[in-house]
């Protein structure tokens, strides 16, 4: 037992250079992104990280592991910024619109690094999962909540409030393609709350065919 333990002490020391590696490898990826545009291949990652292209594939075998590495990374780090939001926020609307607000600001902060990830390259779904739909399904949860809260303080059916909130992400999702593909001077901030005008007011449609008295000011945190 005793002689083995050299050799699992090894083993861990490479396990921790190998994902330190990987960590800077998908730094670099990023930097190749935002310098190079989506396009940016294992050349452009090669450089950037100041090594071979052979040693890039030692540790992804192909652009489409790396594509999911980069995926990860920024997925993680929207998390972070959408619940970081829904905690400061206690107001749905607000929260709805704080929601939309870190969506954007990640597209606003890495356009290029977001267009990669939307125009992903092959990848095996057999063996990898997809970071990007996991993620729209995380913030359409959240959104979904966010939406039931509502519905049921107001002594409603919150059932609908699932496909409601991954519908808003959807909605979000293709309005951001286009102001990214289309900039029409339009700043983040009233595509915000105009996206959250357009999703609040389908809610506050059925609130007032049921009767009940509505909130149809704008959220506080508007800026126009």
């Amino acid at each position: 037992m005793t002689s083995q333990q050299p050799l699992d002490g090894r083993r861990t020391r490479w396990d921790d250079h190998r994902r330190d590696r990987r960590e800077q490898l998908v730094d670099a990826a990023i930097l190749a992104i935002r310098a190079s545009g989506a396009g940016a291949g294992m050349d452009e990652v090669a450089a950037a990280a100041g090594t071979s292209k052979t040693a890039v594939y030692r540790y992804f075998g192909d652009r489409g592991e790396l594509y999911l590495a980069v995926c990860t990374r920024v997925s993680e780090r929207l998390v972070v910024q959408l619940s970081q939001a829904l905690a400061v926020e206690h107001d749905p609307r607000r929260q709805l619109g704080a929601a939309i607000d870190a969506y954007l600001r990640v597209i606003e902060a890495d356009p290029e690094v977001y267009r990669f990830i939307h125009h992903r390259p092959v990848v095996d779904r057999s063996v990898a999962a997809d970071p990007v739909r996991d993620l729209s399904a995380l913030v359409g949860a959240h959104v979904a909540e966010v939406i039931g809260q509502r519905l049921a303080s107001d002594g409603l059916d919150a059932s609908a409030a699932g496909p409601w909130g991954h519908g808003i992400v959807g909605l979000v999702q293709s309005a951001a393609d286009h102001w990214l593909a289309q900039p029409s001077g339009m700043s983040r901030e009233a595509l915000r709350d105009h996206l959250t005008d357009l999703a609040w007011g389908g809610l506050a449609g059925i609130l007032a065919a049921t009767g009940r008295q509505v909130d149809a000011t704008p959220p506080i945190w508007r800026t126009a």
